[in-house]
């Protein structure tokens, strides 16, 4: 049997036949992968087979791969291919569509982990005045993208309650007014809504998404609340939420959606399944399970206090998905988002809209956050960081299509570019992408050594297990239906 590690310079390669692409050796096997999000996994016999131009041109696999683009014969042969691969890109085109803005940095909890640096109550010279949101929405609708989602964040953006009305409403007129459609999503802990509040929510078609850390001890002590329990707090919304959506649907009207994530600590790295559970109990339909990202106040002292490796939280994640199969085996259907995410590029050939696993990434071409003070920044982690190194504008000052060109844009999209990183000739590289935010922050530099980063170690971890996992049938048939539409069980 050929080894796995044989000499390539003993081959006889006949590069003439083969297409681009990138490989590894894998669990004995050779993984390849091409520009197209294509990927194939074979035997070391027929991986040099491949290379020396020795596959049967009527066998299976020869004529797999020819379809999957491994292996070049006449080019125009490919229009289907390069054709998907337009649409898996077309993103890059569109101009922003998620539009992130800051109406307060006061909130009323106290996160161990807060990565937005939130300040105190107090601190009334932290929101949104009204004259600014007038502006912020005008910007927005500047963008090219036909539709525009505007997310509300904060601190706790219901703090500053009247400006997110404000907001809405003023959206909704421009919204009228143009060729464009609009979404809306209030991130939120929660304990500030009321039924008026939630009235004016559901009515003006405002989804909600929480954070919900899992069980009642981890949640509170990932996230105290000073003036209660906020586990409590939350869980009580969620579940008025989804009661209020019953009520919308048995009377036919149109519904929006409450979320919910979870950050972990290295508190919650000891409660996988009750953590999975909790969301299982109050009718989630999947979960995001999220490792630490080190920014604003979970850098410094709390990182090494209340951090992990990566090692550690990839041990979770491994055991969490394997329990969330589990309960899919028993006819359920319950995702774990950011295998889900992945799974979409790699089985579909989708782009799924997650900035994280683009290339370049979304910074200003995909989303844009508009601070309190009318300060624009690349991204939600770009305003993350200290100083204003990621600023792109300011409101009132610089247009859209201004910060869009700023060199801060491009420097950013530049290094976010998997070509211009180590990542070029990675197996994975179709399918990942890279925040040159993070590497800025915990590196000093937007092009690190990949390899080295914990970034890295991280995507190679889940996609090697997502990889391993494909070729189980049991595993398989649940990915397979997690990519597949279905309907919220709310």
């Amino acid at each position: 049997m050929l080894s796995k590690k044989f000499n390539f310079d003993e081959l006889d390669f006949e590069a003439k036949h083969l297409n681009h692409f990138n490989f590894e050796e894998f669990e004995g096997d050779y993984l390849l992968t091409n520009d197209f999000g294509q990927y194939a996994r074979l035997s070391p016999e027929e991986f040099k087979d491949l290379l020396e131009d020795e596959l049967d041109e009527d066998s299976e696999l020869y004529n797999k791969l020819w379809r999957q683009g491994f292996i070049r014969r006449d080019l125009s042969e490919y229009e289907p291919l390069t054709n998907q691969y337009r649409k898996q890109m077309a993103s890059l085109f569109t101009g922003a569509s998620l539009h992130i803005i800051v109406v307060t940095l006061r909130c009323n909890q106290n996160c161990i982990y807060c990565q937005a640096s939130a300040k105190g109550m107090d601190n009334t010279d932290l929101d949104m005045d009204l004259e600014t949101a007038k502006n912020v929405v005008d910007t927005i609708f500047e963008t090219s993208s036909e539709h525009i989602t505007i997310e509300f964040q904060g601190g706790e953006p219901l703090v500053n309650w009247d400006v997110v009305k404000f907001i809405v409403d003023y959206a909704r007129k421009k919204e009228s007014e143009s060729n464009k459609t609009l979404e809306f999503s209030l991130v939120s802990n929660l304990s500030l809504l009321t039924e008026e509040r939630l009235d004016f929510l559901t009515d003006r078609l405002v989804g909600i998404c929480t954070s919900l850390d899992g069980p009642e001890e981890v949640h509170n002590t990932n996230r105290p609340y000073p003036d209660g329990n906020g586990y409590a707090e939350t869980v009580k919304w969620i579940r008025r939420y989804k009661k209020r959506q019953k009520e919308l649907n048995e009377k036919g009207k149109e519904l929006t959606q409450i979320n919910a994530l979870v950050t972990l600590s290295k508190i919650s790295l000891d409660y996988p399944e009750e953590i999975i559970n909790e969301y299982l109990r109050l009718g989630f339909f999947g979960i995001h399970l999220r490792p630490l990202s080190y920014l604003g106040y979970s850098s410094g002292d709390f990182k090494d206090k209340m951090g992990y490796p990566v090692e550690d939280f990839l041990d979770f994640w491994k055991g969490a998905m394997d329990y969330i199969v589990e309960i899919n085996k028993l006819g359920n259907t319950f995702f774990e988002r950011g295998a889900r995410l992945r799974l979409r590029k790699i089985l579909l050939k989708q782009d799924p809209g997650y900035t994280d696993l683009n290339s370049p990434c979304g910074a200003s071409i995909g989303q844009m956050l508009y601070n309190y003070d009318g300060d624009v920044y690349t991204c939600d982690e770009g305003r993350m960081v200290e100083g204003d190194i990621f600023k792109i504008g300011e409101i009132g000052k610089d247009g859209y299509e201004e910060m869009v060109a700023s060199d801060t844009t491009q420097a950013i999209l530049t290094g976010s570019l998997l070509d211009n990183q180590t990542c070029q000739s990675c197996v994975y590289k179709p399918y990942c992408g890279v925040c040159p935010v993070k590497n800025y922050d915990n590196y000093g530099t937007i092009f690190p050594q990949m390899k080295n980063t914990g970034w890295c170690k991280l995507q190679k971890g889940q996609f090697d297990y997502l990889f391993s996992k494909l070729e189980d049938e049991d595993y398989k048939e649940v990915f397979e239906r997690w990519v597949r539409p279905f309907k919220d069980k709310n």
